[in-house]
């Protein structure tokens, strides 16, 4: 394979670009910081191909990333490859408003291939390709220029390994019969309401205080008021203001500004800063929640009850045995709250009770539950059997 060290220039970009088009499939993989902005900010590219591999800087001085752009997020004749990619999912739908498709991650793969739960990238590689990985430049400081030979070797180095690993892990899907596992999950990594949500659905994504419609409506307006900021400003959300001090002046809102140095995490600033004044704003301007917006009432946790405890033991154990005969990470089948909102009742809009998770677990899961399948032991082993079979 060659390896390009560092692409700054446009026309070597769409150069590269223009080859890299011609094959099925290319793997892909970013360097980014986010710590002290909202925005990640977009380091280093790497992208490899069977024939070739590059590291691609944009933040090089004029380079224009159209063409690499449009490869990703247009060109779907194009399978883009990589490992845990929703953080860089997310770059390119930033800086697109599209999600690269189609797609392929190989950490989904290792989890329905059994590799284990959420596998890391050093852990796939060794297990399928038998190399070890020197992991010594990932904590490295991405935006600072130059970049040397090690972090350039050690970036392009993940994306190389990626492409000896994708078609091994294909085969592997191709002969289990699991590739329509991927493909839904796929889709599901692919769609773009994931990364793109307006302010307004910012206190969705928060731990909700209650279920009064007062106060969520004041934590919808203070969320979208502190995304808009945080966006505006570039910062992190909890550098404009922590989620609990969003949820304490949202049950307890201050009657006037110079009342929000009694809220911890403030600092007497705000008694008299602009910023304050937009947040005084916003709880002043807050309405009720209607009761169309307000969130779904949880369904009892079975842990409240013995009986539902028991049941959601046994379904724990029922999704060990699957798994392990299936030879797939049990967190690809089901979560605990999935097994938890089954035994206390629930059979709507479970993931376990849908698609190929239905045909591997939830049919026996929901057969469990309802009273048709029972646990034995013989000879020492563990089985399970049907009611009313032999």
């Amino acid at each position: 394979m060659k390896i390009h060290k560092l692409i700054t220039k446009t026309e070597d970009l769409d150069a590269l670009v223009e080859r890299l088009a011609t094959h099925e499939f290319v793997a892909v993989d970013t360097e980014f910081m986010r710590e002290n902005t909202y925005w990640p900010e977009l380091c280093l590219i790497q992208i490899a191909s069977p024939d070739e591999a590059a590291a691609i800087d944009p933040l090089a001085d004029g380079i224009d990333m159209s063409s690499l752009l449009d490869l990703l997020v247009e060109n779907e004749d194009v399978l883009k490859v990589f490992h845990a990619g929703g953080q860089d999912l997310e770059i390119f739908h930033n800086l697109t408003g599209k999600v690269p498709f189609p797609l392929f991650d190989t950490q989904i793969a290792g989890m329905a291939l059994g590799y284990g739960e959420q596998i890391g990238y050093a852990n796939l590689v060794s297990a399928v390709l038998g190399i070890q990985l020197d992991k010594g430049a990932r904590f490295t400081d991405w935006s600072r220029r130059p970049l040397d030979k090690r972090q350039i070797d050690y970036a392009i180095a993940d994306v190389t390994h990626l492409v000896e690993m994708f078609p091994k892990l294909l085969d592997q899907l191709v002969e289990l019969d699991r590739g329509r596992w991927l493909n839904e999950e796929m889709e599901r990594l692919a769609d773009p309401s994931t990364f793109a949500f307006e302010p307004e659905d910012a206190w969705k994504r928060l731990r909700l205080p209650g279920r009064n419609p007062a106060v969520l409506g004041r934590l919808k307006a203070l969320a979208a008021w502190r995304e808009r900021e945080a966006r505006e400003k570039n910062l992190p959300r909890g550098r404009i203001v922590k989620d609990d001090s969003l949820g304490e002046i949202a049950n307890h809102p201050p009657k006037h500004q110079s009342d929000l140095v009694k809220i911890r995490g403030l600092s007497k600033g705000w008694r008299d800063n602009d910023i304050g004044a937009r947040l005084m704003e916003a709880v002043q301007h807050a309405e009720p929640l209607s009761p169309d917006e307000m969130p779904p009432k949880k369904p009892r946790r079975p842990g409240l009850t013995k009986d539902a405890a028991l049941v959601s033991d046994l379904l724990k154990l029922l999704l060990k045995i699957r798994s392990k005969e299936a030879n797939v990470a049990a967190r690809l089948i089901a979560r605990a709250s999935d097994l938890e909102l089954l035994a206390a009742g629930v059979r709507e809009d479970l993931d376990i009770l849908k698609g190929w998770r239905y045909e591997e677990f939830g049919r026996d899961a929901l057969d469990l539950v309802e009273g048709r399948l029972a646990f034995a032991t013989e000879n020492g082993k563990l089985k399970m059997s049907r009611i009313g079979d032999e």
